[in-house]
């Protein structure tokens, strides 16, 4: 029996599968350091649990409409109007079961058979499978740290072919941190909007900006760029509410109106429950937000001042998000406990086993020298956990 061969391409998350693998481990007794996690350690704030809670008492559990209540997409057409100087109405909006449900249906609206797709790399894990699974065509840009992870204009007017349908943008990024200028996505828009390419806008991290950065969408620059972009955000990262699973996109009417027929058959609505907390998130008090992100600076700043004192490890420091993509290329080639280290999965595995602490090779990144590491953990685990690397290190 021949199963499918477009799934059986598609890889597993490895940002999943390091987190799992951890878990299990902390599940036998073994006390392990994760860096792997993509959430904020932090709960979510009282105000949305309480908003949750009310909708189970007032008997708000019933379907929705399949794209999203009217109240939650008026609410991030008030988001969007407010904060990013940007005009959509509830047509234009499409509310998913998180933001990687978003880009599921980012991709599959818009992608035909052989449709290139531009992805810079480091990239987060899921796009190329996301795009593959749209029987759409990856195809890998990559940059380097000396270009703060970004690339320049040069190598994406190399990249565009005749078949490129659409470039993602992730600012901030994950697993980078790096963040796009207005100068930068200006060049970017003006391209798209000459070649008529899509751009896939991911903006989940957009609260989380540090250093007087500040987060530009690029649909906001004129209609013609609008019109060919889709943004995805969600509540996760911002609220601390990965478990609730919302997400959102904004695009023009006729990609909103495919994305919500294939999420109807797909899934019916998202969350009624997590809906109503979701606007509770956008309409209530984001004091817990800046809280958040005070944090993830302290954290920042320990981790990447800590990572390049450690003899053979290095890493930039990011303006966004929160992880860090720490230099391994030093230790390539080297032989450490026995083992020679060929690349990020063999010093990810390696460092689980023998001084377990948790990290995320960048294999799944589209790059082998580095590592991932998450500072959305407590500052004692960042301290030990880094302990624990230099003294592996230096044995």
């Amino acid at each position: 029996m021949i199963l499918s061969k477009k799934a059986l391409s598609i890889s597993p998350s490895s940002t999943l599968a390091i987190d799992a693998k951890a878990k299990r481990m902390k599940a036998e007794g073994i006390d392990i350091i994760g860096f792997g996690a993509g959430e904020p350690d932090f709960d979510t704030p009282d105000h949305i649990k309480q908003a949750a809670i009310k909708a189970i008492n007032d008997g708000f559990t019933k379907y929705t409409p399949a794209s999203g209540t009217l109240d939650l997409k008026k609410a991030i057409c008030e988001k969007f109007k407010k904060e990013n100087g940007l005009d959509y109405t509830p047509a234009n909006i499409v509310i998913s079961n998180g933001a990687k449900h978003s880009l599921v249906n980012a991709f599959q609206a818009i992608c035909n058979p052989g449709d290139e797709v531009i992805v810079p790399a480091p990239y987060w894990v899921s796009y190329p499978e996301m795009i593959k699974l749209a029987d759409g065509v990856p195809v890998i840009l990559n940059t380097t740290e000396e270009d703060n992870f970004k690339f320049t204009i040069d190598k994406l007017e190399a990249a565009i072919t005749d078949k490129t349908k659409a470039i993602v943008i992730n600012s901030p990024s994950n697993p980078t941190g790096m963040v796009y200028s207005e100068e930068e996505l200006r060049a970017i828009a003006e391209i798209a909007v000459k070649k008529n390419i899509f751009i896939i806008s991911d903006e989940i991290y957009e609260k989380l900006i540090y250093d007087g950065y500040k987060h530009i969408s690029i649909a906001s620059f004129d209609e013609k760029i609008k019109d060919l972009t889709i943004i995805i955000n969600g509540m996760s990262k911002t609220y601390s509410m990965t478990g609730w699973r919302i997400g959102y996109s904004a695009s023009n009417a006729e990609i909103a109106k495919i994305m919500g027929n294939v999420q109807s058959h797909a899934t019916s609505n998202p969350n009624s429950i997590a809906q109503k907390a979701a606007e509770a998130a956008l309409t209530g008090p984001q004091d817990a937000v800046e809280m958040m992100k005070a944090e993830f600076v302290k954290r920042r700043d320990y981790m990447v001042d800590r990572i390049n004192k450690i003899e053979g490890l290095s890493c930039i420091k990011p303006n966004g998000a929160f992880y860090v993509m720490m230099n391994i290329s030093k230790l390539i080639g080297k032989v450490i406990d026995g083992v020679v280290i060929k690349g990020s999965d063999d010093f990810a595995d390696l460092l689980l086993e023998k001084a377990n602490v948790a990290l995320v090779p960048g294999s799944g990144f589209g790059t082998d020298i580095h590592v991932r590491l998450s500072y959305a953990t407590s500052m004692e685990n960042i301290k030990e956990g880094l302990n624990r690397i230099e003294k592996f290190l230096t044995k």
